[in-house]
C-alpha cells in the first residue's frame, strides 16, 4: 500500500492529471476506475481525453473533473494540455499519443510524467519508423514508464526508458446479467440455439487478423451440429469481409462492437483472441474470468497474463486455430478444466484497489523527490 495519505488541514490535495489518447486496450476503463480510486484517497483528479470517452466512461461521476482534449498532435491540443496541466503536481499519460502530448508540454518544466504503455503498434513500413521515434522521445521524457506486460517493459528500456517497471492493470469485469438471460437471448438472435458458440473480437480492416478467422472458420463447416463464430468489430472491411462470409457460406456473423464482449461471453462456449500482439487484452480476461474456455495467439504478453488457462496457437496459422477449436469442441472435459483453470488464474490478478495502490506509490515517490 502507498505511504501517501490525504493532506492535512490547509494544505492543497495532490493535483494529478490523467491524460487518455484513443482509449483502446482497455485504457478507457482503467482510467475511469483509476481516477475513481485517486479520488477516493483524497487525489484531485483531471482527466484530458476525446469527448466521446466522458460520455463512455463517465469520468466525472467517478468524481474527476473532465477537460475535452483531442488525441492529434497539433498546437491546438498541445496549447490545451499545457494549459491543463498548469497547476499539476503531476502528469500520467496514457498511450503513446497522450505521451507525446504531455512530453512537449511539459518540457522545460519539472512535472513529473508517468507514462503507462497499455500496448504496441504493428503497423508496417513507414509507420512502423514513426511509431519507433515516438516511443523514444516518450520513453526518454517520462520520469517513469509503467508497463502492462513484461514485454513492453523490455521494449520501454530497449527505446531508453531512465525507469521502466511492470504494472499490471486491473481491468474492471463486464457486467451483464447474473440470470444468464441476456447471453441466451443474444444466442438465439445469433442463430447459435443448438449449435457451438464462438466469440472472437477484431478490427475489420485490411489487417491478417479478419482473414485468419475467416479461413479456420472454413473447418468448421464440416462438424455436426456446425459452431457459429460471433465476430464483433468494425472497420472499413466491414462490407468486403461479409461478401466473402455469404459468397464461402462461411458460420461467422459480424456483429458490431457496440453488442459489448460481456454479453457475447455470457453464453459462449469457446473464446478466441486472435492477434499479431496483445497484452492484457480485455476479451481474453473477461473469458477467463466467466470460465469460457479460451483459445489465443502466444504473442506479446498473453503468455504471460493466461499461464496454463488457455490453449495458445501461432499468429498468422488458421489450421492451429481450426485445429485448436476442433479439439476442444470434441472435448467437454478439456473445455471443463480450462473453465475451472481460467478462473483460479484471474483470481491471482491485480484487484482494481491494488492497482490504485500501486500507481500511487509511484506518484508519492515522484512527487517527493520533486518536492525535495
Amino acid at each position: 500500500m502507498s505511504s501517501w495519505t490525504a493532506p492535512a488541514h490547509g494544505r492543497a490535495p495532490l493535483h494529478v492529471v490523467q491524460l487518455l489518447g484513443g482509449g483502446g486496450a482497455g485504457t478507457g476503463p482503467h482510467v475511469r476506475s483509476l481516477s475513481e480510486g485517486l479520488v477516493a484517497r483524497g487525489v484531485r483528479v483531471t482527466v484530458g481525453a476525446a469527448p466521446p470517452a466522458e460520455r463512455r466512461y463517465r469520468f466525472t461521476t467517478a468524481g474527476a473533473r473532465f477537460v475535452p482534449v483531442t488525441a492529434r498532435t497539433t498546437f491546438a491540443a498541445l496549447g490545451t494540455v499545457a494549459e491543463l496541466c498548469a497547476d499539476a503536481d503531476l502528469v500520467h499519460a496514457h498511450g503513446m499519443r497522450a505521451g507525446l502530448l504531455a512530453a512537449l508540454a511539459l518540457r522545460r518544466r519539472r512535472t513529473p510524467l508517468v507514462v503507462t504503455w497499455h500496448a504496441r503498434s504493428t503497423a508496417p513500413g513507414p509507420r512502423a519508423h514513426a511509431r519507433r521515434l515516438i516511443e523514444h522521445g516518450v520513453a526518454r521524457a517520462a520520469s517513469v514508464v509503467l508497463a502492462t506486460t513484461s514485454d513492453l517493459v523490455d521494449r520501454a528500456r530497449g527505446r531508453g526508458a531512465r525507469d521502466a517497471r511492470l504494472a499490471p492493470v486491473a481491468l474492471p469485469p463486464c457486467r451483464v446479467p447474473e440470470d444468464g438471460a441476456g447471453g441466451r437471448k443474444l444466442r438465439a438472435e445469433l442463430g447459435a440455439v443448438g449449435r457451438p458458440l464462438l466469440v472472437a473480437e477484431a478490427g475489420l480492416d485490411r489487417s491478417q487478423t479478419p482473414g485468419l478467422l475467416l479461413a479456420a472458420a472454413q473447418g468448421w463447416r464440416r462438424r455436426t451440429p456446425q459452431p457459429l463464430l460471433a465476430l464483433a468489430g468494425d472497420g472499413p472491411e466491414r462490407s468486403a469481409l461479409q461478401r466473402r462470409i455469404d459468397r464461402e457460406g462461411l458460420p461467422v456473423r459480424l456483429v458490431g462492437r457496440g453488442t459489448g464482449t460481456g454479453a457475447l461471453l455470457a453464453d459462449a462456449d469457446v473464446a478466441l483472441l486472435v492477434a499479431r500482439w496483445a497484452g492484457r487484452a480485455p476479451l481474453a480476461e473477461e473469458a477467463l474470468r466467466r470460465g469460457v474456455p479460451l483459445v489465443a495467439t502466444a504473442v506479446g504478453g498473453v503468455p504471460e497474463v493466461v499461464g496454463g488457462a488457455a490453449v495458445l496457437v501461432p499468429y498468422g496459422d488458421p489450421r492451429a486455430l481450426g485445429a485448436a477449436v476442433d479439439a476442444l469442441l470434441a472435448d467437454p472435459d478439456r473445455r471443463a478444466a480450462l473453465a475451472v483453470a481460467g478462473r483460479a488464474r484471474a483470481a491471482t490478478w491485480p484487484t482494481e484497489d491494488t492497482t490504485v495502490a500501486q500507481v500511487l506509490s509511484v506518484y508519492d515517490e515522484l512527487t517527493a523527490s520533486t518536492a525535495s
